[in-house]
């Protein structure tokens, strides 16, 4: 058989790295893209070994003119968009670039597959963000969404866009509504990244504070590795379908900051102080999964939960 081509639309983020690696060890051929390919670092890719074995090149998909000829150039068999805004914060402050990054950027590829070849087989990063506030109740691929900021409202149309297309013109698409998923590679903005490189810097003796909004919040983490792997099984099924991935477990993120600091022989009431100005405009207090269909249909189920990613990203940062 001739060999996989994937084409990992927002190769230099967390997920784009580790489902790049993900699929060179599955043989694939794999082409990666960022908005200009000759400015990016690509520093994901470098770190883990693997940029020399990723074709690279410029795609914005906000430009259907750049996709349709990326596609062209490619032939892939797989297209995976990972790429967009992706803070949830952020979005507040920039909620055009957000909607458009988002929803018409997954426009252009569904469009640009419509025309080129339809046997493409199309990943959609989904966000769990798009349920909004369930009041605890976990959520399913069956839960209505009610997405409360401009980040989760661009999502929610992403994915339904998807599924006009999967069953107007019988695409082989779906998406992954993934919960939160953490790694080393996330940057700083990420509350979680953000706790544990400052936990770290103090116990190296910083004496700096690490400043917080809401800590009442709750969520579902996962490890990043993991999740990518989902992505390959769904575009792998027999049937393209949106399946929610995440751990099952929900913990507050007093608890998550509590158990890194804990890790470092701390007590994180003696270095975290809570700032206003970190306060969204909307939050959503309680993230809770029910991924029982991706365990059923996919035979995949998260290993590492809270704890585990919390040791692990611990660790990384400690050898920085």
């Amino acid at each position: 058989m001739s060999k996989k081509t994937a084409l990992i639309c927002g190769v230099t983020g967390q997920d784009g790295a580790y489902l790049a690696k993900h699929l060179l060890d599955k043989g694939y051929e794999v082409w990666g893209s960022s908005r200009d390919a000759q400015l990016s670092t690509f520093s994901g890719l470098r770190g883990m070994g693997i940029f020399e074995h990723i074709r690279v090149l410029s795609i914005s998909t906000v430009d259907f003119r750049s996709v349709l000829q990326a596609l062209i150039k490619v032939k892939p068999d797989e297209i995976y968009n990972l790429a967009a805004q992706s803070s949830v914060g952020l979005s507040f402050e920039q909620p055009v670039e957000t909607m458009e990054s988002i929803s018409l950027g997954v426009l252009n590829i569904l469009e640009a597959i419509r025309f080129v070849n339809p046997s493409i087989r199309f990943y959609n990063a989904g966000s769990s963000e798009v349920f909004g506030d369930t009041a605890g109740v976990p959520a399913d691929e069956d839960t209505p969404f009610r997405p409360r900021s401009p980040y989760a409202v661009a999502k929610a149309a992403a994915t339904w866009q998807v599924s006009v297309y999967r069953d107007s013109y019988g695409l082989f698409a779906c998406s992954g509504i993934l919960f939160n998923h953490e790694s080393p590679l996330r940057p700083e903005r990420y509350v979680t990244r953000k706790i544990v490189s400052t936990a770290c810097r103090i116990a190296r003796g910083s004496g700096e504070k690490l400043r917080l909004g809401n800590i009442e919040i709750s969520r579902d983490w996962g490890w990043a590795p993991e999740y990518v792997d989902a992505m390959w099984r769904m575009l792998n099924h027999s049937e393209p379908e949106d399946f929610v991935v995440a751990t099952g477990q929900t913990s507050s993120l007093k608890t998550f900051i509590s158990a890194t600091f804990t890790e470092l022989g701390l007590n994180w009431q003696d270095h975290v102080e809570y700032d206003k100005d970190l306060i969204r405009p909307s939050e959503i207090m309680v993230g809770s999964a029910n991924p029982i269909k991706a365990e059923k249909l996919l035979g995949w189920k998260a290993e590492n939960l809270m704890g585990d990613v919390i040791k692990m990203m611990v660790r990384h940062e400690l050898t920085l």
